[in-house]
């Protein structure tokens, strides 16, 4: 049994998952914590508990809407502000790389 850490407004969770669906669970966490961010972006604060069935309301809309127009789900839209998060993950990611490896580099020239 895998173990991940999933982040969820702010806050991490351990969740126990079955072998090879860590990042399933980290893709779904992610769903939840945009939720969770649309609902915590104008106000201060919001309990923990009445958050969690706040998304929920969301994501059962959501599915409910998805089952009357199963067409809809086969087309979703483009979520710009997904892409452009991935973006600056993976931007992130590559200046962490290059960092590592001109610190390699520059341990390599001096020998």
């Amino acid at each position: 049994m895998a173990q991940v850490t999933i982040t969820i407004n702010n806050r991490e969770y351990g969740v126990a998952c079955e072998d090879g669906q860590e990042v399933r669970i980290i893709q779904l966490s992610r769903i939840l914590d945009e939720k969770a961010k649309l609902l915590t972006a104008n106000s201060q604060q919001v309990n923990e508990n009445m958050l969690l069935a706040m998304v929920g309301l969301l994501l059962a809309d959501e599915l409910t809407e998805l089952k009357k127009n199963p067409a809809a789900a086969a087309n979703p839209p483009v979520d710009n502000s997904r892409i452009r998060e991935i973006d600056a993950l993976n931007a992130e990611k590559i200046q962490n790389l290059t960092k590592k490896i001109k610190s390699v580099a520059s341990i390599l020239e001096s020998l």
